[in-house]
């Protein structure tokens, strides 16, 4: 039997061995005895712990989203916030939380396109409520104010989504044009926490 303190701290040891080898690896690729190697322990142990990888990473998935949705529901439903301000705090929250876990974004994706009925079950259900409909509102009431000009709000959502995204499932591909390697590539992302939304918010400026 494993000790209470001991077992926190293994329990903790696998998840994180589990977050870098499915970084590396993603999650197809990512195997058990992958995450037990990287963890230093045996691979029974981590069965004990954890079923499958599936479970692993519905857990790191669920942690991330945890700290990430009630981030989002504060900066949408936020009526004091600026509205330039929350794409920028939209923006740094997404990127931050796929920084920390860089296989999530691609994840998502598989599930949406493979599965979509995830989005009416299970882990992506949150992802489903998100409040955009709120900002939706606010982008129509900013144009009508005219801070900005002209635009279809899920249009405005798409860009600022398809630009924190991309990268981190294009990786790869950017590393090889670009000529980057991975700690330059990840100040890229770090850079882009503001970048995005000064883009986004200068091509909305009338």
């Amino acid at each position: 039997m494993v000790k209470a303190g001991k077992e926190d701290s293994t329990r903790d040891k696998i998840l994180d061995a589990a977050r870098k080898v499915m970084t590396r690896k993603g999650l197809a690729g990512a195997r058990m005895q992958d995450i037990a190697d990287e963890a230093g322990i045996n691979k029974a142990l981590v069965h004990y712990y954890f079923r499958n990888k599936e479970s692993l990473f519905e857990l790191i998935f669920k942690e991330a989203f945890i700290l990430l949705i009630p981030k989002i529901n504060e900066i949408f439903k936020g009526s004091s916030v600026d509205f330039f301000d929350k794409i920028r705090a939209f923006t740094e929250a997404y990127i931050e939380m796929a920084l920390k876990n860089p296989f999530i974004p691609m994840f998502v994706l598989n599930e949406v396109n493979t599965n979509p009925d995830a989005f009416n079950n299970g882990l992506l259900t949150q992802l489903k409520n998100l409040p955009f409909n709120e900002f939706y509102k606010e982008i129509d009431s900013a144009v009508q104010k005219k801070l900005i000009r002209p635009i279809h709000p899920p249009q405005l959502m798409m860009h600022i989504l398809g630009m924190c995204v991309f990268p981190f499932l294009a990786k790869p591909m950017f590393k090889k044009f670009l000529n980057l390697n991975d700690k330059e590539f990840t100040t890229l992302l770090e850079m882009r926490k503001v970048e995005v939304a000064d883009f986004v918010i200068q091509s909305l400026k009338i």
